[in-house]
């Protein structure tokens, strides 16, 4: 079409998750060519090494440095008066592409969405038409994010993914704009991340005999040893690699529930005069269990210590503490732990874990850090200054708001993305509720009985991968996506009510996303239902009948 053609096209791009306006896109094209060059103003040089790496990458183009104002130009350009997530995407025939956001960030976004708009060749790692150049329609787009905290749990504790499988999905992460990584290292199943003072951590903890497959009341298992951990310098490369796309990585050590895997380790840590804890492996099945820390000095200190070093590999302002799931039957029968609680002057057991938190809420806070905990924290009384993820519903994080403390919604009703997506038996491994990919789209993080003052404390919200039985990349991607991208859209756009929000708009605007994951080879579950390889044909879930609770 001739360059003076301004036609609006039908609002096009199938862009996920939504921005905020659109003027255009318009039927005359701006092209990126061999002759392209790529000008970085300062603080975008991130963004920069990135589209080199990526568009140039996928198109064949050297995108060399050149000046801002010149006609053929991927300009990146920071403006304050923008959100510092914010971007304004201009592309126009005559002046090439460029990218202002308040901040860094802001640009990094803005070129996630370039890379959309340029089709899916452009999630390639190399040309498929050598030498021909990336196009986009004439636009401009003005986007930024309705929350702070865009996250997604992996949890490589039940079933550990190598360091290349993260670095992977915070490849994914950022290209649905989502900006926390909540790493869940450890657990009663395995413990994942090097601690020097303590090497047994991971020479024990990190590997258990033996795994149950499916359901823990499934009768199968896998007879094959399973582990792995990350060693600092693979932490410090995810940081980094993070850091490069504008996600924050929040590691998670459990305490004092979700401890087996350490105890096997240090059998020292865990209630010695309730059990004999030098008997106890890592544990190879599933649920609740039993065995948690002891409530000592030395416990205490001993986690101080792992802290000590987690805090030098995670900059992360909050680091998640766990808090969830500790059965308190082992303190009830400790005489050691009842003289704990009386020497305290605690009420009981509940207290004796808010003792927990507190101390180590206090001890992050002497080093400028936050304590951040699922919403059982919350039992015994919320530690100051803490922030809790609220998992069992929404209630705890209600709770939380309306006492003045910041809320990561992240219900397991409706964004635990271990749960099944269709009732069909086909499903592989069902388990929970059926959250479909439009439930999920109609997932709504403020309830609407938080004031606005209150709302203020949500900093936004996060969807869970939870490991049982996800035993390979390819069982993530398949109960991921396409569900993150729904989610990515919740967390980003700022979409009407639930009940109001257009899903057939955004499935139109899937056909086209889909072809995005194919080129980067995420297994998603196809919107038909599984491939035959996708089923797990006798596996035993455990699937939960009827609508999810509100609650």
């Amino acid at each position: 079409m001739p360059e003076t053609d301004t036609t609006p096209t039908a609002a096009g791009g199938g862009l996920v998750p939504a921005p905020l306006s659109i003027d255009g896109p318009y039927r005359c094209a701006v092209h990126l060519g061999g002759g392209t060059a790529l000008s970085a103003g300062p603080g975008t040089e991130d963004t920069a090494r990135w589209l080199r790496a990526t568009l140039g990458a996928a198109f064949g183009l050297p995108l060399p440095p050149g000046p801002a104002d010149a006609g053929d130009t991927l300009a990146l350009a920071l403006d304050p008066a923008l959100p510092a997530e914010g971007y304004r995407l201009q592309a126009a025939t005559r002046r090439g592409v460029r990218i202002t956001g308040g901040g860094p960030a802001g640009v990094f976004w803005g070129a996630q969405t370039l890379r959309q708009l340029l089709g899916p060749h452009a999630f390639r790692r190399a040309p498929l038409t050598p030498g021909r150049p990336a196009v986009l329609p004439q636009q401009t787009i003005e986007d930024g994010p309705r929350f702070a905290w865009r996250g997604m749990l992996l949890d490589v504790a039940r079933h550990f993914l190598p360091k290349d499988g993260v670095l992977r999905y915070l490849d994914l992460l950022a290209a649905h704009k989502l900006n926390v990584l909540h790493l869940h290292l450890t657990d009663d199943q395995g413990w994942r991340i090097e601690i020097k003072r303590f090497p047994e951590l991971t020479g024990t903890g990190g590997w258990r005999e033996r795994t149950k497959i499916g359901h823990r009341a499934s009768p199968l298992w896998d007879e094959r040893p399973h582990g792995g951990y990350y060693t600092q310098d693979d932490i410090r490369e995810i940081v980094a690699y993070a850091a490069q796309r504008h996600i924050t990585v929040v590691p998670e050590i459990d305490i004092p529930g979700h401890s087996q895997a350490a105890i096997a380790a240090y059998p020292e840590l865990g209630n010695t005069d309730v059990i004999d804890t030098t008997s106890l492996k890592v544990w190879d099945t599933w649920g609740v269990n039993p065995n948690v820390l002891a409530p000592t000095d030395s416990t205490l200190r001993f986690y101080e210590q792992v802290l000590d070093e987690v805090l030098a590999l995670f900059p992360s302002p909050f680091v998640h503490l766990g808090g969830d799931e500790c059965p308190k039957g082992q303190w009830q029968a400790s005489a050691a732990a009842q003289a704990r609680i009386a020497e305290l002057s605690l009420a009981g057991e509940d207290a004796l874990q808010s003792w927990f938190i507190r101390h180590f809420d206090r001890w992050l806070a002497a080093r400028g850090r936050r304590l951040i905990g699922w919403d059982e924290i919350l039992e015994g009384g919320l530690a100051e200054g803490a922030a809790v993820s609220s998992w069992r519903g929404y209630a705890g994080g209600i709770a939380a708001a309306k006492s003045g403390h910041d809320v990561v919604m992240c219900p397991e009703q409706q964004v635990y993305l271990d749960h099944r997506q269709h009732p069909s038996p086909d499903e592989p491994v069902p388990i929970g509720f059926v959250r479909t990919l439009e439930d999920v789209y109609r997932f709504e993080p403020v309830p609407p009985e938080l004031t606005a003052d209150q709302a203020a404390h949500v900093l936004g919200t996060q969807a869970n991968a939870w490991t049982e039985v996800m035993d390979s990349q390819q069982r993530l991607d398949y109960q991921v996506f396409p569900r993150l991208a729904a989610f990515a859209e919740v967390a980003w756009s700022r979409l009407p009510a639930p009940a109001d929000r257009d899903y057939q708009d955004f499935t139109r605007r899937m056909t086209v996303h889909y072809a995005r994951l194919d080129a980067l080879g995420v297994g998603y579950r196809p919107p038909g239902g599984p491939h035959p390889w996708q089923k797990r044909p006798g596996v035993l879930g455990r699937p939960i009948d009827g609508a999810p609770p509100n609650v």
